[in-house]
């Protein structure tokens, strides 16, 4: 389904709007298509789903929802009965007083397609952007909203373009009549107005009170009508009600503002620096509910995404996939490991019975080997997919970095193993030279061998600032050879330093809420700051994750095990 929507054409002009979104689309743009995508499952039409993409993405959905619903419409397709709306509405309300019983009443399973209005459509739609975006907050702490920057030559920039120009030649054309019309500048005062008023806190009561005055709409017709309106001396009230409310950051506009004396320039410079106060006074209003949404986003999120899952019973078919292939890992992974049967029952046999913890923690674990082509992300965790991707990436680059400091310092031997500062040095050498190395363009062969000339060049100046004798031509062959076989995928040093990386991140897991760190593993010494920072960000997500997903997952994962230790002792 979604190779047909990507060939679509609707996909288009989803995918410009995209280029030049706002950040908090930006951010949320792949995981907000999975989590719709994931609704849709099942039912019937790849062309509603496209739709309402591009419908939500191109356009507010609020001001579109009725004429998008008209447009919509097909006499083919059903509508919803009265009787079963209050149905659903009844179980519902049950579910959300009672979810884990419903979750346990739910639990995934096969579905016949159903048909899907697209009211049902933007209403999923605005709760999955809701639960996104409160997401986000919680999760992300430098989390702002920033203003769109469409890119150069776009479709939607041009319109914009064209579409404000024409709006203020209209404007400066009625200003330059004589007498001058002033039906569009006291249209531009009353948004000011209110633009203004929406600044103010509920004890601002004298400067609403001098806000609605001076800009008595009223009273402003009067004057343009017996033509005593001077626009000059509003713009003057508007610049001086603007440095009083605006932040220190914005002083510097607001100074610019009283140097423009033309009124067709002045207006525009005045909604430029509204527009970009209107942003610091929601990035203030986010870091002041971010406490509050932290104590509640838990209860917040599971009630969102349960109401998804009540209208699609089949939205965690996915996280079933994921949670079975863990547990089937783990079972054959232990049964490897464990000794010889002894006398019979499952344990003895060499298949313990698995908790749902350990399930949990390895399935946790396989996302940091995510095959993110070819593979659906399971659909509880679709929210952080940027997050544990850009993990995954952080890993892979960090196990090369670790076996190249690794195959330096057993060459180097102990005289450059204790020098402070030397292998951070050379850390920085290596993270500038495999920059991008995820890119298809990147040349890793290449970079390796840059990297190993580099390496050499440092390792002998640090050897002879220090009294040691630099390298013999056969240790920098020697060195530079090992560097270049470490871009082999099966190369030995780098499953070693990958497989002890993913051992410290599984026991720092299994630790629970302990705030020291597991012992680092040997080899590991000079990545372990940087694996660290890496387990805590992971650790950080898993352990919110399950907060909110856990009632589902312990569902999913007790017919799972039930159903894999009756097949062990069948």
């Amino acid at each position: 389904m979604i190779t047909a929507l990507k060939g679509s054409p609707y996909f288009e002009p989803l995918k410009k709007n995209q280029e030049g979104g706002s950040l908090i689309y930006l951010k949320l743009y792949r995981e907000f298509c999975w989590l719709l995508f994931v609704f849709c499952k099942g039912r019937k039409s790849v062309y509603q789903f496209s739709s309402i993409l591009c419908v939500f993405f191109f356009f507010p959905p609020s001001s579109l929802e009725r004429e998008t619903l008209k447009m919509s419409q097909d006499p083919n397709i059903p509508h919803t009965s009265e009787e079963k709306s209050s149905d659903s509405e009844d179980i519902q309300e049950d579910s959300l007083n009672n979810p884990d019983q419903s979750m346990r009443e739910r639990i995934p399973q096969s579905s016949a397609p159903q048909l899907v209005s697209m009211e049902e459509l933007m209403e999923t739609a605005k709760g999955v952007s809701n639960m996104a975006l409160a997401h986000e907050i919680v999760v992300n702490g430098g989390f702002q909203i920033k203003p769109a920057e469409l890119p150069e030559g776009s479709l939607e920039k041009t319109v914009k373009e064209i579409v404000h120009k024409a709006f203020w030649d209209c404007l400066e054309a009625q200003l330059s009549e004589n007498p001058p019309t002033y039906d569009h500048s006291i249209k531009l005062v009353g948004e000011i107005k209110e633009a203004l008023l929406s600044f103010l806190l509920p004890g601002h009561s004298r400067l609403r009170n001098q806000i609605t005055e001076v800009l008595d709409l009223d009273l402003i017709k009067q004057e343009a009508v017996n033509g005593a309106l001077d626009i000059s001396k509003l713009a003057d009230f508007i610049i001086g009600m603007m440095g009083t409310l605006c932040a220190p950051v914005r002083d510097e506009e607001i100074k610019k503002l009283k140097d423009i004396h033309e009124i067709v320039p002045l207006f525009r410079a005045i909604f430029s620096v509204l527009n970009l106060m209107k942003m610091d006074m929601a990035n203030f209003a986010i870091s002041s509910i971010r406490p509050h949404l932290m104590q509640q986003s838990v209860e917040y999120e599971r009630e969102k995404f349960q109401k998804i899952f009540e209208k699609q019973p089949n939205s965690l078919d996915f996280v079933t996939d994921w949670l079975q292939e863990a547990s089937d890992d783990l079972a054959n992974l232990r049964c490897k490991n464990s000794p010889s049967p002894g006398v019979g029952g499952a344990a003895a046999s060499g298949v313990p019975v698995l908790c749902p913890a350990a399930v949990q923690n390895w399935a946790y674990l396989k996302l940091l080997k995510w095959d993110h082509v070819h593979r659906p992300f399971p659909e509880t965790l679709l929210m952080d997919h940027t997050r544990f991707q850009e993990m995954q990436l952080e890993l892979e680059q960090l196990t090369l970095t670790g076996a190249i400091l690794l195959v330096m310092f057993n060459i180097a031997g102990a005289a450059l193993s204790n020098l402070p500062g030397f292998a951070d040095k050379i850390k920085t050498i290596i993270k500038v030279l495999l920059t991008g190395m995820h890119l298809p363009s990147f040349n890793l062969s290449e970079s390796l061998a840059t990297v190993g000339e580099k390496v050499c060049a440092e390792v002998n100046s640090c050897l002879s600032q220090h009294g040691f004798m630099p390298f013999t031509t056969e240790k920098e062959i020697a060195l530079k050879g090992q560097i270049q076989t470490l871009g082999n995928s099966d190369n030995t040093i780098c499953k070693l330093i990958d497989s002890r990386i993913q051992a410290f991140l599984e026991s720092y897991l299994t630790s629970g809420h302990q705030k020291s760190f597991p012992d680092i593993p040997g080899g590991l010494g000079p990545i372990q700051r940087e694996m660290e920072e890496i387990a805590v960000k992971y650790v950080r997500l898993v352990n919110y994750n399950k907060m909110v997903f856990s009632p589902y997952y312990d569902v999913i994962l007790s017919k799972l095990l039930n159903k894999e230790e009756s097949q062990l002792l069948g």
